[in-house]
């Protein structure tokens, strides 16, 4: 299977045979059959998928031939990949020239690991939001750090509550790390305080909540939510409290953080969305031990995030131009959700999108909805990759859209969403 799933017979979502049928072609027990497919599940390859079997999963941790998301068919606009627009991340070019400038000798493996001046810049950043920055590490990028923070915290079977629908990258790392994920209800707040309750009652040993400019529902934590979550973490030793503000500066909301609630916390803040992906670091603070298993397993692997890019964050951080131009992109983005959302409510649609460069949008059919607008010449995001139990739907990343698009777009959501039945008494 696995061998399969690296070449590419087994795609990402293909079905694996029922365990019946594979053994008696195999000429093996049921039990052989039942143990393998447990152990691919243990491993995050495959899950099970209900009535439908099981299935490889969207993004399996081993590292398949034509791993990268395969560009779509001329003609047709990608707004499934939910990065952000290139066109408005800042350029790097002239920081790198002032760097290689400025770098002094060569550092050797004995370098420290956070670099002092950007250490003392990111404790303001957070302090500015409200997050109590006392001990802080970095990592390469948000999914790093918090694969860290529960490596660090939990062992294979440990459960996790994580936001349902939320961020299939997410969902694929617990699956990989032999974690049990438990759903939690997603609304515009957040997640919601029952369903938190409810996680913590079926022993969850962490929870993952996303500040803001939730993926895939844009959703943001606000102030009351903040204030009934905190009510409820507190008190709980036993629970890992992660926060995850991979849309940092380039939010459009402001921030309610969680950080401090449970004795056990870590809060991440990526860059790679306001100033690039390829910028893989990421800002973690949290309680004392937290970040010291964080930076001390660090230490003993990949040793440090490099003290290039390090200083090459700190530039762009220090840059007033860039500063501008990172608000500007928030702007363009809010524009962007928000026209969206108000042009499919004008055909009878409602979407989810408080923040961020996503919209959700319920469907009755996720695979007809995907099917007809890739048709129409619009490839969307199915909503199966990024729920446990929520209902179906969709995600349009709006990053790559201008405003003449919204209105074209919008009609064809529609068009996809409620097809027009046909005429029977058509000759």
């Amino acid at each position: 299977m696995e061998s399969g799933i690296r070449g590419g017979a087994l795609p990402p979502g293909a079905a694996l045979p029922a365990v019946r049928t594979l053994a008696v072609e195999l000429g093996v027990s049921p039990a052989t059959v039942a143990k393998a497919y447990q152990d691919l599940r243990r491993r995050g390859l495959v899950a099970t998928a209900g009535r439908h079997g099981t299935r490889v999963r969207p993004r399996p941790p081993v590292a398949a031939r034509s791993a990268l998301h395969p560009p779509p068919a001329p003609g047709i606009r990608d707004l499934a990949l939910g990065e952000p627009d290139p066109r408005l991340l800042p350029p790097l070019g002239p920081h790198l020239a002032a760097l290689a400038a400025e770098v002094g000798p060569p550092t050797g493996y004995a370098t420290t690991a956070v670099h002092p001046a950007l250490a003392e810049a990111a404790r303001d950043r957070l302090a500015a939001d409200g997050v109590p920055a006392g001990e802080l590490t970095v990592t390469g990028g948000a999914l790093d750090g918090i694969e860290r923070l529960l490596a660090a915290h939990l062992r294979p079977g440990d459960a996790v509550a994580v936001e349902d629908p939320g961020w299939a990258n997410l969902l694929d790392l617990v699956a990989a790390l032999g974690l049990r994920p438990i759903g939690v209800p997603v609304d515009a707040e957040g997640p919601t305080e029952t369903g938190v309750r409810d996680a913590l009652f079926l022993g969850a040993r962490a929870l993952i909540v996303t500040s803001r400019a939730q993926n895939p529902t844009g959703a943001a934590v606000g102030a009351d939510r903040a204030g009934a979550l905190r009510a409820l973490l507190a008190g709980r030793p036993d629970l890992l409290l992660i926060e995850d503000d991979h849309a940092a500066e380039l939010a459009d909301i402001p921030l309610h953080p969680l950080a401090g609630a449970t004795p056990t916390w870590a809060f991440v803040r990526s860059v790679s969305k306001p100033y690039g992906p390829d910028l893989r670091l990421a800002v973690l603070t949290g309680d004392e031990a937290t970040v010291a298993r964080v930076a001390g397993r660090a230490r003993v692997g990949a040793g440090w995030v490099s003290g290039v890019l390090q200083r090459l964050v700190l530039a762009l951080w220090r840059d007033p131009a860039t500063t501008a131009l990172v608000h500007r992109a928030g702007e363009s983005y809010e524009r962007r959700r928000t026209g969206l959302l108000t042009a499919l409510a004008a055909r009878g649609l409602t979407g989810h999108g408080r923040s961020g460069i996503n919209v959700w949008l319920p469907v009755p059919d996720e695979t007809a909805a995907v099917t007809a607008l890739r048709d129409a010449g619009w490839a969307v995001a199915p909503g199966a990759l990024f729920r446990l139990g929520a209902p179906p739907a969709i995600r349009i990343t709006v990053s790559s859209l201008d405003d003449a698009d919204l209105l074209p777009l919008a009609d064809a959501v529609a068009r996809a969403v409620r097809p027009t039945p046909p005429n029977i008494f058509t000759a």
